[in-house]
Parts: structure tokens; C-alpha cells; sequence
């Protein structure tokens, strides 16, 4: 089901965004954390998604799991799942077989295999290859492109991982 609330009170979402700035400066993980917790306006969990990959890196992969796993909006599920896959590291990969394989909204399990595809590993291959059989078109062609996506870098990349190659796919 889809978020009925995008901004629910904006002057309410104005201050908040703005303290997303600042704690962007800080580097505050935490207030990012409680934003996705706490706030029912969709565009400020999308918005909280998105810097706190940003902010967080490495670190910032098991919150992001959990919204991946648990936020009622499948937008936000799958900004989580961008967001993984734009830090680029293996760790992430559990997180993301786990919405390929059982989200039940088709833009989650589509972008959920396209950053296993952007992550890179060969461990992502048996996950793409089962989605290649996901009823919806747009997931069994991102496992597609993810899957070539390997089999180039296998190939070709002299980087173990999305975070030691340039420029990423």
C-alpha cells in the first residue's frame, strides 16, 4: 500500500528537512534514523533514505535493511534498496535477496536486484537467476541486466567490489 501521506503538515516537513541539512553537515546518522521512524510524510523518509546512505556508508547498511524489510511504503522500500546499492558493498547483499525474493511490491524486487547487479559479487548470481522467473517484467529484466552486469566484471574489472571500481554501472 501506498503512503496517503506525502506531506502531511508542510511548515512541519520544512523544519524537518532543514534539520536534515544540518545533521547532513554533522554527519548525524541518528537523525536520519529517527525520521524513518518517526515521520508518516513520505517525502521525508524518501529524503532521510537517500542522505543517510550518504552520510552513513558502511554503517548506515543495516538501518537501511531494516527500511528495506519494514517500511509500509514501497517508494521507500525502494529508495532503501537504491540506496544500498549506490554504497556498493557486499554486506548489503543479504538484505537485498531477501526483497528480490519476497517483496511483494514489483518496484522493490526490481530495484532490489538492480543494486545486487550494481554491487557486483558473483554470491548475487543465484538470487538473479531465480528472479529471472518473477512474474513481473520489470524484475526478471533487472535480474537480466544484473546478471550480465557480473558476468562483465567478472570478466573485465580489476575492482573486487562496486566501491573499488570506476565508474559504476
Amino acid at each position: 500500500m501506498y503512503t496517503s501521506t506525502v506531506v502531511d503538515d508542510e511548515a512541519h516537513c520544512m523544519e524537518v528537512m532543514k534539520g536534515m541539512e544540518d545533521a547532513w553537515t554533522r554527519r548525524d546518522e541518528s537523525y536520519f534514523v529517527n525520521v524513518l521512524k518517526t515521520e508518516p510524510s513520505l517525502v521525508l523518509r524518501v529524503h532521510a533514505v537517500c542522505i543517510l546512505a550518504e552520510v552513513g556508508g558502511a554503517g548506515s547498511i543495516d538501518a537501511l535493511a531494516d527500511v528495506l524489510h519494514h517500511d509500509p511504503d514501497p517508494l521507500v522500500r525502494h529508495e532503501a534498496a537504491f540506496s544500498l546499492g549506490q554504497i556498493g558493498l557486499p554486506d548489503a547483499n543479504a538484505a537485498l535477496a531477501v526483497a528480490v525474493r519476497s517483496d511483494p511490491d514489483p518496484i522493490v524486487r526490481h530495484e532490489s536486484a538492480a543494486a545486487m547487479g550494481s554491487i557486483g559479487t558473483p554470491d548475487a548470481e543465484i538470487v538473479l537467476k531465480e528472479a529471472l522467473s518473477d512474474k513481473d517484467e520489470i524484475v526478471s529484466n533487472s535480474a537480466r541486466a544484473s546478471l550480465f552486469n557480473i558476468k562483465f566484471l567478472k570478466t573485465y574489472s580489476s575492482g573486487s567490489n562496486a566501491r573499488e571500481r570506476a565508474p559504476r554501472p
